[in-house]
């Protein structure tokens, strides 16, 4: 399994760590020509802003680069460079016709430096929900994380990086329209519900609707289905039944509770992932 070492303490602790891995120049501070900086083929954040990108080389051509982009030596280049944070700034020094750039030079793992990745764009709110996703899902798969050190890692809660992923699952129109924001996270988790997620998808850009009417058109469209009964469901006596009334009463959710001689279970039913946040909210309060 892949080490976990430093997953979890920010990026300071990161960066901590890296400098004591035998760097000639601790500070790992230089200048370097801009040719030989490259952008990193794994970096989470597939989709720039060119508007941005033109604004922050104004702003470069006039004030230069004022704080160093962070890289590492590049593997099969020597005297190269990729970047670990800060290819907005590479990109825009380049519109701006700049020859070198400072860079803060690191030596760092693979899973460190999509772990530094993620968590800029996602305090800098610079990736949309898929992009996001996905970045999530490479640190599980292919870093050997768990859900929680990812969300320990982005200081997010466990639930919230459950549900970025399971995004993931929506059909390829669905995620290229959450992607391009003509439909935002919201719009998607309610989705996740639809028995035709695209053509859900669909409605929602044609129309204009709110998260609240997609998700309101999704409950009905789930209400309208034939729900099968489930295996031994039984009627069970005044008392359970009253209980049953209360505890849906209280969560405002379908409620079941199936006894039998004092040992069952109790089912609750959801019908969008907002809900079962909120049951896992109140189930773990305490």
């Amino acid at each position: 399994m892949a080490e976990k070492r430093g997953l979890g303490r920010g990026l300071s602790a990161l960066l901590g760590e890296a400098e004591t891995a035998g760097m000639s120049d601790p500070s790992g501070l230089r200048t370097v020509p801009v040719e030989f900086i490259h952008r990193n083929e794994r970096q989470p954040r597939f989709l720039f802003d060119e508007a941005e990108i033109d604004e922050l080389a104004a702003s470069i051509r006039e004030k230069g680069v004022l704080q160093p982009i962070l890289v590492r030596p590049a593997r099969s280049m020597e005297g190269h460079f990729e970047i670990v944070a800060g290819e907005r700034r590479w990109r825009a020094a380049q519109k701006a016709g700049l020859r070198d750039l400072p860079v803060m030079v690191r030596e760092l793992e693979d899973s460190q430096v999509l772990e530094i990745a993620i968590i800029e764009n996602v305090q800098r709110a610079a990736l949309n929900p898929i992009e996001e996703a996905t970045a999530y899902l490479e640190l599980i798969e292919r870093h050997g994380r768990t859900q929680a050190q990812v969300a320990e890692a982005v200081s997010k809660s466990r639930v919230y990086v459950a549900n970025a992923v399971r995004l993931l699952n929506l059909p390829p129109l669905a995620r290229a329209y959450v992607m391009d924001g003509r439909i935002s996270a919201g719009h998607a988790r309610a989705l996740l519900g639809a028995g035709d997620p695209a053509a859900m998808a669909e409605r929602i850009v044609q129309g204009s609707l709110s998260v609240r009417a997609t998700e309101q058109l999704v409950r009905r469209e789930g209400e309208a289905l034939p729900r099968p009964r489930m295996p031994g469901k039984t009627k069970g006596d005044a008392d359970t039944l009253a209980l049953q009334t209360d505890l849906s009463e209280v969560l405002g959710l379908e409620v079941e509770v199936r006894d039998r001689n004092g040992a069952g279970e109790v089912r609750i039913a959801y019908k969008t992932l907002d809900q079962l946040d909120e049951i896992c909210r109140r189930l773990t309060r305490g």
